[in-house]
């Protein structure tokens, strides 16, 4: 039954994708095909598959040993702030200061910066950025400046990957530049990834990582299909010349000095607007508690009215729906670190198992409204001459990457029984 209800799912999604293109007669239906392929096909191996599991169970591992560290680096610096020795009493119960937000989860995004940063300063992140953006050029006849930003944005940031195909991003069609916006919207980067995992192990224990990891990977072919489906190539627009990608630092040392701080900026940049989007939320759910109603009205109701039916396609039962979809329409309308911090808050009777992990898969993807000025910013900044393309382009590509990262729910869904 469960399975029926994915598939169904997956035949509304591609037919909303469908209806809402710009040119329904050019819609290559084999790139279709290979996206929803690449996405069983690499769901099924690394879900499924003794050696990929076991890889991915070890992904855990490296995030207790990276949390580890973290704790050590900011022990050093801020004391009790990160969980230690506190140098006053404490209330019963406690064995030691409770860690605060800022200065535990992230934390490690200063560790994970300048980790990612050595990786790439060797040439590591290269290779497997190139592998993967050579397997979807040749499967969905990506460009390649296209397959390396889609290939990178599965380990960077939105901002951060468009920035390696920088000489290209001109040369770039309409279908070229919602194709980089989309998979801006629909994947995570690596850093926040660890961060996630840290803040969901206590509803998925010591699986939670792999499968961020694998719905960050199998959101990678569904953005091409949505993409190509909403806006779809023209004749001679896609290039297949390969960016050369090379690391900008001098040595290891700099290399871990430079991901240390775009580390420490985006630390930053998530605590102060974590600290804005919940205040704002929390004054406009105060000023709809004032209105005469038996039930208090919430932001999150209102909108998990409208997603529930869409949770309900991807796989989960109607009883949960509901919940399921308060959790989407918070990272839609916020983005998906209030809607994780919401999921790790959440009593478990709320969502089953199976619930939990189709809703995990649907909200990994950076589809939202804030989004849409990151990447337009991001976009125009690399090609001025772009500007209007990229400014209409900006809700269709948050369009995009919701019914991609819906479609990744569903595929799971699918693959992993209740």
């Amino acid at each position: 039954m469960w399975i029926m209800r994915g598939l169904l799912g997956i035949a509304v999604l591609v037919a909303l994708s469908w209806l809402w293109s710009e040119n329904r007669r050019r819609v290559e239906w084999k790139v279709v095909a290979w996206g929803l392929g690449l996405q069983f096909a690499i769901a099924w191996l690394m879900v499924k598959v003794p050696v990929f599991q076991q890889a991915l169970a070890q992904l855990n591992r490296v995030v207790r040993a990276i949390e580890r560290a973290s704790h050590e680096g900011g022990a050093f610096v801020f004391g009790y702030l990160t969980g230690g020795e506190a140098p006053f009493a404490l209330k019963e119960g406690f064995s030691s200061a409770p860690a605060l937000f800022f200065f535990g989860p992230l934390l490690m995004l200063i560790v994970v910066g300048a980790l990612s940063a050595v990786l790439f300063h060797f040439g590591i992140m290269q290779k497997i950025v190139g592998a993967f953006a050579h397997l979807l050029r040749r499967t969905m006849g990506l460009g390649g400046a296209e397959g390396v930003v889609v290939a990178a944005n599965v380990f960077m940031g939105q901002s951060d990957a468009p920035l390696l195909i920088k000489p290209y991003v001109g040369q770039l069609g309409r279908a070229g530049l919602m194709c980089t916006m989309t998979a801006g919207m629909t994947t995570i980067s690596g850093s926040l990834m660890i961060v996630y995992a840290t803040m969901l192990e206590p509803v998925l224990p010591g699986i939670v990582l792999g499968h961020l990891v694998v719905a960050s990977i199998i959101s990678a072919p569904a953005a091409v299909m949505v993409s190509r489906l909403m806006v779809p190539a023209e004749p001679g627009e896609v290039d297949l010349e390969i960016p050369d990608l090379k690391a900008e630092t001098h040595g290891v040392v700099d290399a871990l000095l430079v991901g240390a701080n775009d580390g420490a900026k985006v630390m930053v940049n998530v605590a102060i607007m974590l600290v804005a989007i919940i205040a704002v939320v929390a004054l406009v759910n105060k000023a709809l508690g004032l209105l005469p109603l038996e039930t208090p009205l919430s932001l999150e109701r209102m909108f998990g009215w409208i997603m529930a039916p869409a949770m309900w396609l991807v796989g989960v039962p109607w009883a949960e729906a509901r919940a399921a979809g308060e959790l989407m329409a918070l990272k839609t309308v916020f983005n998906e670190f209030v809607a994780y911090v919401a999921l790790a808050r959440q009593p478990a009777e709320m969502l089953s198992f199976h619930s939990r992990l189709i809703t995990i898969y649907a909200l990994c993807g950076f589809a939202n409204f804030s989004s849409i000025g990151i990447l337009a910013g991001t976009l125009t900044a690399l090609c001025p001459e772009h500007k209007g393309t990229i400014a209409s382009l900006g809700l269709k590509a948050m369009a995009a990457g919701t019914l991609a990262t819906l479609l990744t729910g569903a595929v799971i869904g699918i693959l992993l029984p209740p």
